[in-house]
């Protein structure tokens, strides 16, 4: 059975971090790139990091750029996201999504886990 299991999340001050885990199982991650994606209360979920398959390319939002960085372990089949300087705007349900291939330009496969609440509160 295909699943993801995203952990990691909680509530934490301004200026915290937190690191996210994304496992698989019934997927082999390591030839599909993944997303970090997430929903904020009244928004659409966006997309804010992707890994290549291999972990050679990375991008990440705008707003996020400086602060999250994405990594993989594919002998483990987990994607991490680790954030820092979190604001309140980074308040949200974090989800991992694989990509249709190999590289970030894909859409994702449209299989989505529970997530995992990230709150940034004082």
């Amino acid at each position: 059975q295909l699943q993801f299991v995203e952990s990691g999340g909680g509530l934490v001050q301004p200026g915290g971090s937190l690191r996210l885990s994304c496992a698989a199982s019934g997927f082999t991650l390591r030839n599909y790139a993944i997303g970090w994606f997430r929903q904020a209360p009244g928004k659409e979920r966006e997309e804010v990091s992707c890994i290549s398959s291999n972990g050679g390319s990375t991008n990440y939002a705008d707003s996020v750029k400086g602060r999250f960085t994405i990594s993989r372990d594919n002998i483990k089949n987990t994607v991490y996201l680790q954030m820092m300087s979190l604001k309140p705007e980074d308040t949200g349900v974090y989800y991992c999504a694989p990509k249709g291939g190999s590289a970030c330009i894909f859409g994702t496969l449209g299989t989505w886990g529970q997530g995992t609440q990230v709150t940034v509160s004082s």
